[in-house]
C-alpha cells in the first residue's frame, strides 16, 4: 500500500489541524464503515481454501493422521484438528 502526501489532498488547515497532533509522522486513515470490504473480497484465497480444507477433510477421512496432514499442508496440527472440527459439524 502506498501512501499520498496530504499536500496533495487536504487544505493547509486541516493539515495544520492535524499537525497539532501528529508532526511529521505517518498515520493510517481507515475506510469508512459503510467503505470497508470483508476479508478475501477481491480475490479466490476464500474458496482456495475451502477447497483446501475439504482435501484436508477427505485426507482424513481416508486414514492420514493430523500429524501428516500437518506436515503435507505446511500448518500446526491444532490448525488441522480446528479444520477437522469444522468439517464434521
Amino acid at each position: 500500500m502506498g501512501y499520498i502526501r496530504a499536500e496533495e489532498i487536504l487544505p493547509v488547515e486541516v493539515i495544520e489541524l492535524i499537525q497539532q497532533y501528529v508532526d511529521g509522522e505517518n498515520i493510517y486513515i481507515p475506510r469508512k464503515p459503510t467503505n470497508r470490504q470483508t476479508w478475501g473480497t477481491g480475490t479466490q484465497i476464500k474458496q482456495e481454501l475451502r477447497m483446501r480444507n475439504r482435501q484436508i477433510y477427505k485426507d482424513y477421512l481416508a486414514g492420514s493422521k493430523t500429524s501428516e496432514l500437518a506436515t503435507k499442508y505446511y500448518l500446526s496440527e491444532k490448525s488441522i484438528q480446528r479444520i477437522l472440527r469444522k468439517m464434521s459439524e
